[in-house]
């Protein structure tokens, strides 16, 4: 199976492009938020608040590792799409398993279309602050200390301030010509 990782900040669009990407090859989609949640059996915002970052961090990890397929064979012409959490490229290690196992997906947006969509976004409670501080400040420093990590990670940029019909379609071609 091969796998193709989306990475980017909160916001960027990366469970919507996701499961878009993945109707339109035909695969199943995967959201490692949404699979560590089931795996903690709460929310992430409660965990974070009884275990700490560096606990997450690791469950993250462990999540992206297995969902990776570490051992396991590549199939041709097979796909699973996993949108990742904007945090996942901080540990090294996943940077490595993001670059190995897969194609992985910057989906780079500007700092006020994120602000914008979190703004409007109802699950916006249930995400916990990353800094403490207001959500502009917060959006533009996690930006800016973030994108060389994602970059890193990445073996494509896409600007997500477009229809997400235009980003999918561009991650497709990309897609094809890495394959060929």
């Amino acid at each position: 199976m091969q796998r193709v990782f989306l990475v980017g900040a909160r916001a960027s669009g990366k469970s919507t492009i996701g499961r878009s990407l993945a109707e339109t090859l035909g695969c199943p989609f995967l959201d490692t938020d949404k699979e560590l949640t089931r795996d903690l059996g709460c929310s992430i915002d409660v965990f974070v608040k009884e275990n700490g970052w560096d606990a997450f961090r690791r469950k993250e990890h462990e999540t992206l590792k297995r969902l990776a397929g570490a051992g396991e064979k590549k199939q041709d012409g097979e796909w699973l799409v996993i949108a990742t959490g904007g945090g996942m490229v901080l540990l090294p290690e996943n940077r490595k398993i993001l670059r190995e196992k897969g194609v992985t997906f910057y989906l780079e947006a500007p700092v006020e279309v994120l602000v914008r969509r979190l703004s409007e976004d109802p699950m916006s409670d249930t995400r916990p602050s990353l800094t403490g501080k207001g959500l502009l400040e917060e959006v533009a420093g996690v930006v800016k200390s973030r994108e060389p990590l994602y970059r890193e990670a990445s073996h494509h940029c896409v600007s997500t301030d477009q229809p997400v019909k235009n980003i999918v379609r561009e991650i497709s071609q990309k897609l094809h010509k890495d394959i060929s």
